[in-house]
């Protein structure tokens, strides 16, 4: 078993987080999530069912919601939780869907709150750091930001979804997207399908 930090921020596009966090946990693995406030209020607005209250109704609930017991919820302003060390031992970091205010707090080592610092550490421990941002048009501000943590390990994933495997529903086509987030960690998923090419015609 491996251990990942999920973070969620206020971005839209949670969609993708729930389906992130579905096959990690569904492969196995364990899950620290964390929240940002603006992020709960999207995914409430977003996700049916998304629980609210205290740390331990939220993640009561969330284990129901996914399934597993290894699902691990971190309160954003708890400062002193696992995920704010280097010693604590991970496998890698999404943020998903990561907003421009976020990617620029983790790009200037700002570590305003708990998702932030995380980011930070598995930076600084060179651990893997996915960031599905989320924005369009994008400004130079957004593009400098993004080169930075380019140059310092992050991988920049836009939450940009595919149409070639013909989607019958939202849930397929951000499912794709979060085979390609895993990927990028390391698991390959042999089942998930993929563009496979097509014959040459000429």
């Amino acid at each position: 078993m491996k251990q990942f930090i999920v973070g969620v921020t206020g971005a839209s596009g949670t969609l993708y987080a729930d389906r992130v966090l579905r096959r990690l946990l569904d492969l196995g693995h364990r899950v620290h999530l964390c929240v940002t406030d603006a992020g709960a209020l999207v995914a409430r607005s977003e996700l049916e069912g998304w629980p609210e209250g205290d740390a331990a109704a939220v993640e009561a609930a969330l284990r129901v919601r996914y399934r597993s017991q290894e699902l691990y919820w971190h309160n954003v302003h708890a400062i002193w939780a696992s995920i704010a060390s280097g010693s604590f031992r991970t496998d890698g970091m999404v943020v998903v869907p990561c907003s421009m205010g976020t990617m620029s707090a983790i790009a200037h080592g700002a570590s305003h709150n708990l998702l932030e610092r995380a980011a930070d550490v598995v930076l600084k421990e060179r651990r893997r750091l996915i960031l599905a941002v989320r924005e369009t048009p994008l400004n130079t501000i957004h593009l400098q930001n993004m080169l930075t943590l380019s140059q310092c390990g992050a991988v920049i994933m836009p939450a940009c979804p595919s149409f070639y495997q013909k989607p019958a529903s939202l849930e397929e086509l951000a499912d794709f997207f979060a085979v390609r987030v895993l990927d990028q960690l390391g698991l390959y998923d042999s089942e998930a399908p993929r563009w496979e090419g097509e014959l040459e015609t000429y």
